[in-house]
């Protein structure tokens, strides 16, 4: 099969089922290359936009596509990730950090750091934009985990020891400061709101 070819029917999958839920949720996405049954994706605007849906694309463009085995996520302009042959667990993790999560967090000023990788659970920390956002644990668990996992089989577990409490410019918070007046009742997660405090 020519590569346009399936690089286009990726592009119409993408439109058909993905592209509606990345835009409502501020972001933009398209296809790069497919090579070796791997679609990558570059995503703009909003990192909660795709990340949390990275699982569900590859669900989704694997059914509609099934050439498709796999789906990378990467921000404007990344430069692809090193080769994993002969690295150990933690380069592993860093070049997947690195190489395709950091560059679509940086659109909010953020970024992830490894603090350590112990028997398989790797510890990381939400940095600048993302220390103290109330999606965080969102952007996490259904963004950051399930791509690790997938790119990282061996991983047990992911564990956040950010001190989200200390985190001084929270992207999330300061969006929606901007957009409200002290005192209003805005949302704090997922499922709940609480009163602002500003």
């Amino acid at each position: 099969m020519d590569a346009m070819d399936l690089v286009g029917r990726v592009t119409d999958a993408l439109q058909r089922s993905v592209l509606p839920a990345v835009i409502a949720r501020g972001g933009a996405v398209r296809v790069v290359a497919v090579e070796d049954g791997v679609a990558t994706l570059e995503v703009r605007g909003s990192p909660g936009a795709a990340l949390p849906l990275a699982s569900r694309i590859q669900d989704l463009l694997g059914a509609a596509v099934p050439e498709i085995t796999g789906v990378r996520i990467v921000g404007p302009h990344a430069e692809p990730p090193p080769a994993g042959r002969g690295q150990s667990l933690a380069d592993r993790v860093r070049a997947v950090l690195d190489g395709e999560i950091n560059p679509v967090i940086a659109a909010h000023g953020g970024r992830v750091a490894l603090v350590e990788v112990d028997q398989g659970w790797i510890r990381i920390r939400l940095e600048g934009g993302c220390q103290g956002c109330s999606l965080a644990e969102v952007t996490i668990r259904q963004g950051i985990e399930p791509l690790l996992r997938a790119r990282v089989p061996e991983m047990v577990g992911l564990a956040d020891v950010t001190d989200h409490a200390a985190g001084t410019k929270p992207f999330f918070c300061r969006v929606i400061r901007r957009m409200s007046v002290p005192g209003m009742l805005l949302p704090a997660g997922i499922g709940s709101w609480q009163r602002t405090r500003w």
